[in-house]
């Protein structure tokens, strides 16, 4: 069975050039077998108070520092993050990533590699890895579903212009639970962006084309 991962960032600094501080992914199949767990804090932005100051949800670092010293999570250096998903993905011959909006969270890994090394090295994943958008599945999956359509309508889901929203939350809470609320930490948002994944694919037939490069 081919194993893919499923990862997810949270990010500081602007939306532009942003910078990586907690990094969780899935190792997993299309079948919906997961075979491991991964959630890391990078320690070269997160120590960082000045960095952090602009961090998106930073409402949450004590619980970021209680789960670290529980042990739920990892509080280590960029390199290590890297050097342990190349690891996973070597070992497990995986070369495909799945991320809801994709591009964020290529750019965000590849812009925090840049800062972090001044540009000496400028790539996060290995050369060859395919990049997959859940994102655009999910758009997919929902083009003209009356349905969902009325969902996003009653529920004040739809952008200024009157077209339904596809964010991860909003589709989890069309397709699982009407209560559910993301929680913007990285390992727990690949876990939903997962169950959505197999969802839209599930709906599709597997016929929509997810890669990005």
């Amino acid at each position: 069975m081919e194993k893919i991962i499923i990862l997810d960032c949270e990010t500081t600094n602007s939306l532009d050039d942003a910078l990586v501080y907690d990094c969780g992914f899935i190792v997993a199949d299309y079948n919906g077998t997961i075979y491991s767990k991964h959630s890391f804090v990078n320690a070269d932005v997160f120590c960082n108070k000045e960095l952090m100051a602009s961090a998106y949800f930073a409402e949450k670092i004590p619980q970021y520092w209680k789960e670290i010293k529980s042990g739920l999570r990892t509080l280590t250096s960029f390199r290590n993050i890297m050097w342990t998903l190349r690891h996973i993905m070597k070992e497990n011959n995986i070369t495909k990533v799945y991320a809801y909006n994709c591009r964020f969270d290529y750019c965000a890994l590849a812009t925090t590699q840049r800062y972090l090394t001044k540009s000496k090295y400028r790539f996060f994943f290995p050369y060859g890895t395919e990049f997959h958008d859940i994102l655009a599945l999910s758009r997919h999956c929902f083009k003209g579903d009356a349905d969902y359509h009325n969902f996003c309508a009653d529920n004040n889901y739809l952008t200024t212009y009157g077209k339904d929203r596809h964010t991860a939350e909003i589709v989890a809470q069309y397709l699982f639970n009407r209560d559910f609320i993301e929680e913007h930490t990285a390992l727990a948002d690949c876990e939903i962006e997962y169950k959505i994944l197999l969802a839209c694919e599930k709906l599709d037939g597997f016929n929509f084309e997810t890669k990005m490069w």
